[in-house]
């Protein structure tokens, strides 16, 4: 089939593969314009212009797709299907109305379950030890067109947002390019979702980073794990000693024990950190402007230890 391709993010590339891959052809791709990005906050490429760039296929940047001059670009190249992976924009009526096998979604979860922008990380958050990936068909309610195809994977308990992301992306691959072909042949089946059991995956923000540690050693580690790499598990460590702060984004965890109450956010005689129900250790931290290290070596360079303690951001709450 002839294929129109909307998105921006990394999540898709790995389903731009299959498809050029596959018998089917990808004609044009719509995306977002270059962001500021980094330290020195350059403007670069995203991934699918990138990826458009590489394999020589045409493409254009825009802020909305729904302008007139996007709809003549459709038009134009009368595409069989449209495809959209992580564009992150509304599709109107009279946009998905062009392509004649209609418009298609792969959404990060087992759908009617986190609808929205962030649903691996919010699936992380919560504990859940399942996710997946859904086609849907695009519908004016955000994620909840008709469902053509599923698929499962497990989530381990250290398993971050970052790591399931690119697992999902690699599952996604194939059963897109088996919907593609169902829907080609006439033979895809169309499911509605049930609404009443919906659950929500707002976009995340900087304030879901805050790290409370009178919550449970599980629960803590299980948002840190979430909020892996963007925008991060923010809190401030403090010197018993000499009472400097120093912000740190947690990167990675393990509960230790997970029953008993303890003094939250001390740090006790093992350098585990106590949480208001069981323990954490931490493992891997990057303080504020630094890079990514072990938390011995955070302790040994700030002379830190037994009696230092964590506590909410100063910059963040």
């Amino acid at each position: 089939m002839r294929i129109v391709y909307c998105g921006c993010g990394r999540f898709g590339v790995d389903s731009l593969n299959a498809i050029k891959a596959s018998n089917h052809q990808i004609l044009y791709i719509f995306t977002h314009p270059e962001k500021p990005a980094g330290r020195g906050r350059k403007c670069r490429p995203n991934d699918v212009e990138q990826w458009a760039q590489q394999n020589n296929i045409p493409f254009i940047t825009v802020e909305n797709i729904n302008v007139p001059s996007c709809v003549d670009i459709l038009e134009k190249f009368k595409p069989d299907l449209l495809v959209v992976i992580a564009f992150g924009q509304k599709i109107s009526p009279d946009i998905i109305s062009i392509p004649t096998k209609g418009a298609i979604n792969v959404h990060g979860s087992l759908l009617p379950q986190y609808r929205g922008a962030a649903p691996i990380n919010w699936a992380i958050i919560n504990g859940d030890k399942k996710t997946g990936v859904t086609i849907i068909t695009l519908a004016q309610t955000m994620d909840a067109g008709e469902m053509l195809a599923t698929a499962e994977m497990e989530i381990s308990d250290d398993a971050t947002a970052e790591i399931v992301h690119d697992e999902l992306a690699k599952l996604a691959a194939p059963l897109l390019i088996e919907t593609i072909d169902k829907i080609e042949a006439g033979t895809a089946v169309y499911t509605k979702q049930d609404n009443s059991t919906a659950t929500k995956a707002p976009k995340l923000k900087k304030s879901d980073g805050i790290i409370d540690f009178s919550k449970s050693a599980l629960e803590i580690h299980n948002r840190i794990r979430g909020l892996w790499y963007w925008p991060g598990a923010v809190a401030d460590f403090v010197s018993a000693k000499s009472g400097k702060r120093f912000t740190v984004t947690l990167a990675k965890t393990k509960v230790v024990e997970n029953t008993i109450k303890h003094q939250p956010g001390l740090i006790n005689p093992e350098l585990n950190v106590e949480c208001g129900i069981g323990t954490l250790k931490i493992l891997e931290l990057k303080p504020h402007g630094g890079k990514l290290m072990d938390f011995k070596s955070f302790l040994n360079g700030r002379a830190g230890g037994t009696g230092d303690f964590f506590t909410v951001s100063e910059d963040i709450k």
